[in-house]
């Protein structure tokens, strides 16, 4: 499988420490969602029996890197949008979620690839 690469300009917050009314989380949310599933639109979808990994990117141009539990809380919206278009449940055995971080303009960069046996 030759490994899907996307790089979309969001703003990613900071996870678990962002203080929001649920309200305005949602909709922060949705259009993270929303923002997701256009750019994976028309991409080819790995066959359901693939065992993948999942790489997240949180591209951000400030100094203070986030710790692992907010990094994975920041790409909640965006894990949930991709195991929906994967057709998977987020939790399943099959898919390998990582995270990462680096410095640069907001952005996200997502790259999906079949996972060594």
């Amino acid at each position: 499988m030759t490994p899907i690469t996307v790089t979309i300009p969001l703003r990613l917050g900071t996870g678990q420490n962002m203080r929001e009314h649920f309200r305005v989380r949602a909709k922060r949310v949705k259009a993270e969602r929303h923002a997701i599933a256009w750019a994976v639109n028309g991409k080819p979808r790995p066959p359901n029996t693939m065992p993948l990994v999942v790489h997240i990117v949180r591209v951000s141009p400030g100094t203070v890197p986030l710790d692992t539990d907010n990094l994975s809380g920041a790409g909640k919206g965006i894990r949930d949008q991709l195991a929906d278009w994967l057709g998977r449940d987020d939790g399943h055995d099959s898919v390998t979620w990582t995270y990462g971080q680096r410095k640069g303009p907001w952005g996200v960069e997502i790259t999906i690839s079949e996972r060594a046996a």
